[in-house]
C-alpha cells in the first residue's frame, strides 16, 4: 500500500521546489547569485568617517535602547518590499544595541514554516555591519536611511517560473529588485558628515493566496539584483 500523503507534506514539498527553484536560476548567474556565507562571510564597507578611528574603541550602549516596531502586514507584493527594504537599510547606531534585534524583525515576517529561514538569516548578516563594525559606527554615532527610487519585478523572473514549470513555485510567490540610494550620517571630529552610495537588489517573497500577508523569503547579494 502507498503512504498516504497529507496537505502539509505536499505544501512542504512545494517550498522546497520554491527555493530550489530560485536557487537554480541565481546560481547559474554569478551576478545574482544568493549569499551562501554566514555572518562572517563579509566584511562591511566603512563610512567615510571611519577611515580614522578615534583611540578609544570603546562605546557605552544606551541605557534604553529602542524597541523596534515590527514589520506592517501587507498583502501587497511591493509594498511589502519597501517595507522590507526600510526595515533592512534603516537604523541608528545611538538607539540600537546590537543588529540582533534588527535581523530579528526580519526573520519574524519570513516564511511561517521556517524552510526559508536559515538561509534568510545568512542573507541577512551580510546586510549588517559586524558586532566589531557596529561598535566602531557607534563611536561616530552613525545612522542610515535608505532612499527607494525603483520597486520593480525584474524581466528574469519570468525565467525562474517557466524553469519551476507548472505548480513548482507556490502560488503568490514573486521578485522585486530594489533600486535606491543609502545614506549615512555621523559625526567626525566634532562635525556631522554624510556619505551616500546607490544600492540594488532583490527581495523574493510570497504573497496571496498561499497567504492572507506577505512573507520574506530570500534575498539577493547587495548590488548583484535580479535583473
Amino acid at each position: 500500500m502507498l503512504p498516504s500523503i497529507t496537505p502539509s507534506d505536499t505544501f512542504r514539498r512545494r517550498l522546497v521546489v520554491t527555493a530550489a527553484a530560485i536557487v537554480l536560476l541565481l546560481g547559474a548567474t554569478t551576478a545574482y547569485a544568493l549569499l551562501s556565507g554566514g555572518p562572517d562571510a563579509v566584511q562591511p564597507r566603512p563610512p567615510i568617517w571611519a577611515d580614522s578611528p578615534a583611540s578609544d574603541p570603546v562605546v557605552a550602549l544606551p541605557e534604553s535602547p529602542t524597541v523596534l516596531a515590527p514589520i506592517a502586514s501587507e498583502s501587497d507584493p511591493e509594498i511589502f518590499a519597501r517595507l522590507v527594504t526600510e526595515a533592512l537599510f534603516s537604523w541608528d547606531t545611538a538607539t540600537i544595541a546590537t543588529t540582533k534585534d534588527l535581523t530579528e524583525r526580519l526573520i519574524a515576517v519570513a516564511d511561517p514554516t521556517g524552510e526559508s529561514s536559515a538561509g534568510l538569516r545568512a542573507d541577512v548578516a551580510n546586510y549588517l555591519p559586524m558586532p566589531v563594525a557596529w561598535a566602531e559606527l557607534r563611536r561616530y554615532e552613525t545612522r542610515q536611511s535608505v532612499e527607494i527610487t525603483t520597486a520593480e519585478v525584474p524581466e528574469l523572473w519570468s525565467t525562474a517560473v517557466e524553469q519551476a514549470g507548472p505548480g513548482g513555485l507556490l502560488p503568490g510567490t514573486t521578485a522585486y529588485t530594489i533600486h535606491g540610494v543609502r545614506h549615512r550620517s555621523g559625526i567626525w571630529e566634532g562635525k556631522p558628515v554624510t556619505s551616500a552610495h546607490d544600492v540594488a537588489f532583490t527581495v523574493f517573497l510570497v504573497c496571496g493566496p498561499t497567504y492572507p500577508e506577505c512573507h520574506l523569503l530570500r534575498l539577493s547579494r547587495l548590488d548583484a539584483p535580479l535583473g
